[in-house]
């Protein structure tokens, strides 16, 4: 688990590169720079990068599993990616960018199974077996496991695709915005990226509702979506758990190592970019944040759909990215002031839902210094 939180941001690294090159690419071929549709070719280019991170952490949970527990490096490297491309599902198809993008609901659980056999293994060897063979051989375990899925052709990633599939058919309804941001947040509890996860079942589909409701304010007509991907931007003002009111209320911790993660964390997350925040304080395996981490969006998205519903704010006409902060991204994407005192209502909401977690958890690293 240590060594999944360590990894997981520079995996990071293999998502932009991956959208970048793809973005670029596509703009190439076309020859011009896609302005009229430039949410979607984004879209395009980001989802296949998430499989292009999966690949990155395969590799990169490797190094960090050996140097946390002393497997040799080598082995342990070549039997996490290994494992990681007996994995993969087949047929491979002749669409590079689609195979990426069928990989991505599923390749970082692919990554993390791969190394945490790899490491199951390695343990394991290292009591029956010589030291210098030990790696080696938990290395031809890990391959022979999963290589005999392959010939049985047993597909894991099928299996998890299928687990996680029924959330593409959810909807525009509450419960299906409550079952989406549960699934986001307590994905990012364990360790496991949420929008990486759930961005190429769920983007196609809501992205696609939130171009009906620009195409029906062009046709002035009724939008009919509630639940499209800039409803988002009111839910989780600093990212994922709605962490822009964590980086503020730590900012002004009592205890010095939390303060100056706030405070170092409290721009990037006005631009919603909460990965420091996640694992410098950490947010992520602390079982302090578990419960405001997932119920502080619940409540902000109950708030939103309520507001919306009920037409005290607009409806979300425009895709606006994720990066633009939120009070700037709610305004522009419904055109509504009133977007903006709903957006900072929910980010003073968050605020008192936070604090007292915040203040049990000073109180326990104080008691342990």
């Amino acid at each position: 688990m240590a060594s999944v939180r360590e990894a997981l941001p520079w995996s990071f690294c293999g998502l932009a590169a991956g959208f970048v090159v793809i973005f670029v690419a596509d703009i190439v071929r076309r020859g011009s720079f896609p302005w009229n549709a430039l949410p979607v070719h984004l879209s395009i280019a980001l989802l296949p990068a998430f499989g292009i991170m999966a690949a990155t952490l395969a590799a990169l949970l490797a190094v960090r599993l050996s140097k946390r527990t002393g497997y040799p490096l080598t082995p342990i490297v070549f039997a996490s990616v290994a494992g990681f491309a007996l994995l993969l599902p087949r047929p491979f198809g002749n669409d590079p960018l689609a195979y990426l993008t069928s990989l991505g609901p599923t390749g970082l659980f692919l990554a993390i199974l791969a190394c945490a056999v790899t490491g199951a293994w390695n343990a394991l060897a290292r009591r029956v077996i010589a030291q210098p063979l030990a790696g080696w051989a938990a290395a031809l375990a890990t391959i022979a496991i999963f290589g005999a899925l392959l010939v049985l052709h047993v597909s894991v990633a099928g299996a998890i695709a299928s687990a996680i599939w029924p959330m593409s058919r959810l909807g525009d309804s509450y419960v299906a915005l409550l079952i989406i941001v549960t699934a986001e947040t307590l994905l990012w509890s364990a360790g496991v990226h949420g929008p990486a996860v759930l961005a190429p079942i769920l983007t196609p589909v809501y992205l696609t509702m939130q171009m009906q409701n620009t195409h029906a304010l062009g046709a002035h007509a009724p939008l009919p979506y509630v639940v499209v991907v800039s409803l988002f931007l009111f839910i989780f003002p600093g990212g994922a758990g709605a962490t822009l009111s964590l980086a503020i209320l730590l900012a002004f911790s009592r205890v010095p190592r939390l303060r100056k993660i706030g405070r170092v964390t409290l721009i990037p997350a006005l631009f919603n970019v909460n990965d420091p925040l996640l694992f410098g304080t950490p947010v992520v395996f602390n079982p302090y944040f578990v419960v405001p981490f997932v119920g502080t969006p619940l409540v902000l998205a109950s708030l939103t759909y309520a507001a919306v519903v009920w037409g005290w704010v607009d409806r979300a006409a425009f895709y606006v990215p994720s990066f633009v902060p939120a009070v700037v991204g709610t305004y522009a994407a419904t055109q509504d002031p009133r977007a903006i005192v709903l957006t900072l209502v929910n980010i003073a909401l968050a605020l008192l839902i936070y604090y007292p977690f915040v203040r049990a958890y000073e109180r326990h690293l104080a008691a342990t210094a």
